[in-house]
């Protein structure tokens, strides 16, 4: 059976103070939570080791936003995978869209950077969706497969078996804007079909398929009902504890 997740990603919000009340708000719901849901922080760098520290006898894992694609070395204000795992992170969100588009990730930096959190023990959370000019031009299948060959096909079966996918549709992040549940569903089934061409479909059904554009308590529900939606990468809901605790408590008994 595949995880059910539910990631929040804080982005550049929160300080250090704000971030260690958010965690330890989460904390304190997480009870209501079905304990097959897998919960996960992604906090600021800053964040991290304090949000780690009050998460530690919880099951609660602790997420990077990002990691360097170089090893060590003179990287001035890189962080590396190793020091992410060297503190007790567990995952790491590689390939949002926010990256490739504002600091220019191409898929040649994102396969090193997925390979560097496989070789030290960390799961990658692998985004890829496209943008609005993409949809309207129908080209979304296109540019998801590609996006997914580039990087993912390059690992083994193994390896690939260990990554964790968000699908997220540009044109509905911080938006307000949200792809309907059969978009999603339609969406997801074809980066699960896509796995499955290459890897074959045990594997492809071992994979959880996150969505990624503006899920809230409103909506979590629907989308969350669809075979092929493993979870969410919750952006602005994550930063109200009572709202990420919400879409975690969202899956249906049955799935």
């Amino acid at each position: 059976m595949r995880k059910q997740i539910v990631a929040g990603n804080w982005k550049m919000n929160t300080t250090v103070s704000i971030g260690a009340k958010l965690i330890n708000d989460i904390i304190a719901l997480k009870n209501e939570v079905p304990t097959e849901v897998e919960l996960i922080v992604n906090p600021p760098f800053t964040h991290i080791i304090p949000v780690a520290e009050a998460a530690k006898q919880t099951t609660i894992k602790v997420g990077a936003q990002n990691c360097s694609n170089h090893t060590k070395g003179a990287y001035t204000g890189e962080v590396s995978a190793e020091m992410l795992a060297s503190i007790g992170v567990s995952h790491v969100i590689l390939g949002h869209s926010e990256r490739r588009e504002y600091f220019m990730e191409d898929s040649k930096m994102l396969l090193e950077k997925v390979k560097l959190t496989l070789a030290n023990q960390l799961t990658p959370i692998f985004c890829c969706g496209e943008r609005l000019d993409e949809r309207e031009g129908n080209q979304h299948f296109n540019v998801v497969k590609s996006q997914i060959e580039e990087v993912l096909f390059a690992l083994s079966a193994s390896d690939v078996k260990r990554a964790v996918i968000a699908y997220e549709p540009v044109w509905a992040i911080g938006t307000g804007k949200t792809a309907s549940s059969e978009q999603a569903q339609e969406m997801h089934l074809f980066i699960r079909k896509t796995l499955a061409d290459k890897f074959g479909n045990d594997i492809a059904q071992s994979i959880s398929i996150l969505y990624g554009g503006s899920c809230k308590p409103s909506n979590a529900v629907e989308l969350f009902n669809q075979p092929d939606v493993d979870g969410g990468l919750i952006g602005g809901a994550s930063l109200v504890a009572e709202d990420f605790i919400a879409i975690a408590k969202s899956f249906p008994k049955s799935k």
